[in-house]
């Protein structure tokens, strides 16, 4: 890469993470929304204890340090970093019911079993990353929570940066200089891409499988299975690696001289060379296997079943939940009533919060499915992406998950060439990631 290039990424990436920071802190310090947070059912009935005091009793949503870039999720990482996955700090799933420290239980049914923290539901490799930058931090004489929410924002942060150089390396070829720096800029711009500097996974997972893009394009194999490897120790999707990785292999025709070799050491001994490249092209996925058939995987498919309500192509459910989302949506904005003739509870927060949701599902459909001929393994990628996250059951959350799509934003780069393009998907993006990075930093649900 040009020393030039990488420098001027490089800028745009630090300007960026200060302004999204900064922008957070403003926002909180101008005023207070009105409780409670009506985006969904469920946010409505937790955000409307005690006046928005919903977080009384977890203590890693409530430490003072760097707090606007923790919510939600961000529990679960800080927790699994400083205390480990049995943190008695982070909720927990019991036969009794859900256990929220310091709040005692609230009733909930449908399970039966042990009790797991809800913290099995994520991957380790986030925290661990958080867990090791912490180390050096520590000198900073912060808490421990404070250190590892600064190294979770710095993890996020670097994370994002590694993703907008491997986009540009990714495209400059076809799309040429500009078009590499308008790639990444779009990246860090997209409406969710605030979540690239918070304490989620969003930024390591999109360095960690951009990378992994990139050095495959290099013909680097080491690099892309470690990375792919990684990424998938960091959000499960990063199975889905294994298929530009295996489209790659297929085609250097590695597999027919693997044929030949287990015939040839049949009868001669000679050593299987290609096996070490097919190895590396189904890295992801059999770190992944390794995992599943963990104690963490039995774990984590407990929590996500029992409590998150989440599962692997769940389509019928996934199918159902998303049509009802749209409609909801649309009932909300054309009549902005409350309940409608069935009975369906709607409202216009709720109606806004799906048509961002809107936003992020179609823009990553159509971008993904039209790269998939000039750029398929990006684009075969993508769509796995996108469709493992989107049938994993509740609507919600898409626009945050097609972060991972790198086919999106190559697309959007493509088009950006037309300037009238380029400055109104600009204004559109960074206008909706204000809005949502303020939403966050209040606690309200985003994504």
């Amino acid at each position: 890469m040009k020393t030039p290039t990488a420098r001027f990424i490089f800028l745009i990436w630090l300007g960026w993470a200060l302004l999204v920071i900064g922008f957070q802190f403003l926002a909180t310090s101008r005023f207070q929304p009105a409780w409670p947070d009506r985006a969904q059912q469920w946010t409505e009935t937790e955000t409307a204890k005690n006046n928005g005091d919903y977080q009384r009793g977890r203590a890693y949503l409530l430490e003072p340090f760097m707090n606007n870039q923790v919510a939600w999720d961000s529990e679960y990482y800080l927790g699994i970093a400083v205390g480990g996955y049995d943190d008695p700090l982070v909720p927990a799933l019991t036969p009794r019911g859900w256990m929220i420290p310091g709040a005692g239980y609230i009733p909930e049914t449908g399970y039966q079993g042990e009790t797991y923290s809800l913290s099995y539901a994520f991957f380790p490799f986030y925290p661990m990353m958080i867990r090791l930058l912490a180390l050096p931090l520590g000198l900073l004489g912060l808490n421990p929570i404070a250190t590892a929410t600064l190294a979770g924002v710095l993890v996020s942060a670097l994370g994002a940066l590694a993703g907008m150089l491997a986009l540009y390396d990714l495209t400059r070829d076809s799309l040429g200089e500009e078009g590499g720096l308008r790639a990444a800029f779009y990246l860090v711009i997209f409406p969710t891409g605030f979540f690239l500097a918070q304490v989620y996974t969003e930024g390591l997972f999109v360095g960690l499988a951009f990378t992994c893009l990139a050095m495959l394009k290099r013909g680097n194999w080491p690099a892309a299975a470690l990375l792919g490897v990684a990424a998938t120790l960091t959000r499960a999707v990063g199975v889905a690696l294994v298929i530009p990785m295996g489209i790659t292999w297929i085609r250097t025709r590695e597999w027919y001289a693997l044929d030949l070799e287990w015939r040839q050491i049949y009868h001669s001994g000679i050593p299987l060379r290609p096996l070490f490249r097919a190895l590396l092209a189904f890295a992801p996925l059999i770190a992944f296997l390794i995992w599943k058939f963990s104690y963490l995987g039995f774990a984590f498919d407990y929590v996500e079943t029992n409590f998150f309500g989440r599962g692997f192509l769940q389509l019928d459910t996934a199918f159902y939940a998303w049509a009802s989302a749209w409609y909801e949506m649309a009932y909300g904005f054309f009549t902005g009533a409350d309940i409608n003739r069935y009975g369906m509870f709607v409202n216009s927060q709720r109606s806004a919060y799906y048509f961002t949701e809107l936003v992020g599902f179609v823009v990553a459909l159509v971008t993904c499915w039209r790269t998939r001929k000039e750029y398929p393994e990006l684009a075969w990628f993508s769509l796995a992406v996108f469709i493992i996250s989107w049938g994993s059951g509740p609507a919600q959350g898409i626009h945050r998950y097609v972060l991972a799509c790198p086919a999106m934003f190559v697309m959007l780069a493509k088009w950006g060439k037309h300037p009238v393009f380029d400055r109104l998907w600009t204004t559109a993006s960074l206008l909706l990631m204000a809005l949502l990075s303020m939403l966050f930093a209040f606690d309200w649900w985003v994504a």
